[in-house]
Order: structure tokens, then C-alpha cells, then sequence
């Protein structure tokens, strides 16, 4: 197995390290091991996810019914050629 040093910890961190180790009975090398194997086990959490969510807040209250914004016209965008670009791409 691999090993790390963490230079730099913080003095309010290992003392919240150790206490959370020994309300739990482990060392706070065990409790340092354990954080980091349930964060990073955690799963990535997708866009999906999110979807299903907030799909199970709003349908059994029947849904939601959102107003869209009216359409609006969308200029075109500016030319930098009185700046000497050329808006054309080169081939």
C-alpha cells in the first residue's frame, strides 16, 4: 500500500481530526484513511442526477408550469473589419 504526508495541516484541523478519530475509537491516521476513501468513493453526481431530483420534488405535487420569455430578436453580431480584422475565416 501507498502512503502520503500532509505537510502544513492546519492546527484547528488535526484537532478536529483527532477528536472525530477518538469519538469513533480509531487513530487519526485510520480516520484521515476513512474520510478519504468515503469521499472519494462517493459517486460522481451527473447532470441526470439533478433531473431525477428534482423531478421527484415536483411530481407529486403534479408539476410545474413555467411562463416562457416571449421570443426576441437576435441582432447580428458586430464586425471588428474597420479595426482591420477580417471577419471572413482564411482557407
Amino acid at each position: 500500500m501507498a502512503s502520503i504526508t500532509i505537510r502544513n495541516l492546519d492546527d484547528d484541523l488535526k484537532k478536529r481530526l483527532r477528536i472525530r478519530a477518538a469519538e469513533r475509537g480509531r487513530s487519526m491516521e485510520e480516520e484521515a484513511r476513512q474520510i478519504l476513501k468515503e469521499r472519494l468513493e462517493e459517486r460522481y453526481r451527473s447532470g441526470a442526477d439533478l433531473v431525477r431530483a428534482i423531478r421527484a420534488i415536483v411530481e407529486p405535487i403534479g408539476g410545474i408550469e413555467l411562463d416562457l420569455p416571449p421570443r426576441e430578436f437576435i441582432p447580428d453580431p458586430p464586425t471588428f473589419s474597420s479595426f482591420g480584422f477580417n471577419d471572413e475565416k482564411d482557407e
